[in-house]
């Protein structure tokens, strides 16, 4: 177990028995053999404890499977699948420990003791597991049995999990290891050659608690994980719960706002909503989707209950609330999105909707008038001064309902004249001026997306003639006359011509001039 979590007495154990290790330098008297003897004992008492304590962890984790499949199978997939890595492991430990044992069970004393007096000898393992310096087969397979339960916990437990991972890493290693004396040896012969035969059986015993601890920490840690998950704030959803479900025009508006959980993996066993159970099928992220008739005008009760299975009993969640039925509408809603005018020459969006129609029931007209989308127009206004646009829906009974609303029509505002993207009263040296662009623009006030293009302009240098230029830039011609500019002089761009590539017919009034006082 990893060391913030060792209980007090396993802390003792442990340090009993590196003492004992530690005391293998020395003759092994009686007394030490009879200590590891003692030792082993603890450890495989430990062992039955730890069993019958993952045992309930796996069952209890298995009901909650069944309770809540959706929050809980994958983890329980998870948990039997290092659990069968880890009792296969055990199993093998075991039964290596066995045939250490065998020649000493018919010296065992009526309660069953072993000889731990007589069980100094390490020679039945020595000749087995190793020839010389070289491990033998019988010998690389307990080193390939560690090896595979390592290899086998990391994968399954995947990154999640640093600290096991590395208590794996560290405990079940068959690297290497540096002697006293500083030479290498291999993990076998480190940790059982030329040692007492009872000491070989106590190392076994000790690997065989970690084994269990650290399963005990593998099931702690999924459910622990799952809970967690549970419980996260990305599983929750804020809500408003207002007061009552409407509120007149100035009136205070009372309510609160709690969190509930939208979790898909929550699932209630079972559902009654007014007296009736509700199917299965309508259980969805963490709740319950509804849909019936609304039925009369008039507040309506939602009263029932929530079932969930927790530790084999049934828990009941209360479902207490309310909802109103508000009379048919009556009149239509029609909004320009951009403004409360409509622009000639422009596409117009507009959103017309009825309160409480379809909007597949819904028909509006007016000269210019465009449906686009679900509830969304374009108006492109032609001549005079005023629109009008009329609306009429059907209601789900048949019945006809119609409003109408009226437009002004304006027309483009003065686009402004720019240069390098600058207008008005400007600084700009003779180099700026003579590599500047001439655009224009209706400005930051006009909510359309209607781009112009600039195709000629005039340019003035007082006591100059004025050149007239074609495109965007200056020409040679007005570059010349640049150049005879003092500092300080103000040249003038004006009379730009402009259109609108996306509406060429539209007449577009000339952008207001751009004045350009030369710095250098």
């Amino acid at each position: 177990m990893a060391s913030g979590k060792l209980s007090p007495r396993q802390k003792m154990i442990n340090l009993m028995y590196l003492v004992l290790i530690a005391m293998l330098a020395l003759n092994m008297s009686k007394e030490v053999l009879t200590a590891f003897g003692i030792m082993n004992d603890k450890f495989e008492e430990s062992n039955v404890a730890a069993s019958e304590r993952n045992q309930a962890a796996m069952a209890n984790l298995a009901e909650k499977a069944q309770e809540q499949p959706e929050q809980f199978t994958t983890t329980l997939s998870r948990a039997k699948t290092m659990s069968e890595i880890s009792d296969k492991f055990y199993k093998s430990l075991g039964e290596t420990k066995d045939w250490m044992l065998k020649p000493y069970n018919e010296a065992r004393d009526k309660d069953g003791d072993l000889p731990y007096e007589t069980m100094d000898k390490g020679d039945q393992i020595d000749e087995k597991w190793f020839d010389g310096d070289r491990i033998t087969p019988e010998g690389m397979k307990l080193v390939n049995a560690v090896d595979t339960y390592r290899k086998d916990m990391i994968a399954a437990l995947g990154s999640e999990n640093k600290a096991i991972v590395a208590e794996i890493n560290k405990k079940f290693s068959t690297e290497k290891i540096k002697a006293k004396d500083g030479a290498k040896k291999t993990w076998l012969d480190y940790n059982f050659k030329g040692f007492p035969v009872i000491a070989s059986i106590a190392k076994v015993s000790a690997m065989q608690n970690d084994v269990k601890t650290i399963q005990n920490e593998i099931l702690s840690s999924l459910l622990s994980g799952q809970q967690d998950i549970m419980l996260s704030f990305n599983n929750y959803k804020a809500i408003v719960i207002p007061e009552k479900t409407a509120f007149f025009s100035g009136e205070t508006f009372k309510g609160r706002i709690v969190l509930g959980r939208v979790d898909s993996s929550t699932k209630p066993n079972e559902v009654i909503l007014n007296g009736e159970k509700l199917d299965p099928s309508s259980f969805q992220d963490g709740g319950v989707v509804l849909e019936f008739p609304a039925g009369s005008v008039g507040e309506k009760d939602l009263k029932g209950k929530f079932i969930f299975m927790e530790n084999g009993k049934p828990v009941e969640v209360a479902i207490d609330d309310k909802y109103a039925v508000i009379p048919k509408p009556n009149s239509a809603t029609i909004a320009a999105d951009k403004m409360n005018v409509v622009y000639r020459g422009v596409k117009n969006p507009m959103t017309i909707s009825f309160a409480g129609v379809p909007d597949n029931k819904v028909n509006a007209s007016a000269p210019g008038l465009k449906k686009v989308g679900n509830g969304k127009y374009m108006m492109t206004p032609g001549a005079g001064r005023k629109v009008s646009i009329k609306v009429s829906g059907t209601l789900s009974d048949g019945t006809k309902v119609s409003d109408a609303a009226e437009f002004r029509i304006k027309g483009l505002p003065k686009p402004i004249g720019q240069a390098r993207k600058q207008d008005g009263y400007i600084k700009m040296s003779k180099s700026g001026v003579e590599k500047a662009t001439v655009s224009a623009t209706f400005g930051d006030d006009f909510d359309f997306n209607l781009p112009l293009k600039v195709s000629s302009f005039k340019f003035k240098v007082p006591g100059q003639p004025t050149i007239e230029c074609s495109g965007t830039r200056l020409n040679g011609r007005a570059q010349s006359a640049l150049k005879r500019a003092k500092r300080g002089t103000t040249v003038t761009i004006f009379d730009i011509k402009v259109k609108a590539p996306s509406a060429p017919s539209v007449k577009i009034k000339d952008p207001s001039p751009v004045t350009i006082e030369i710095t250098n």
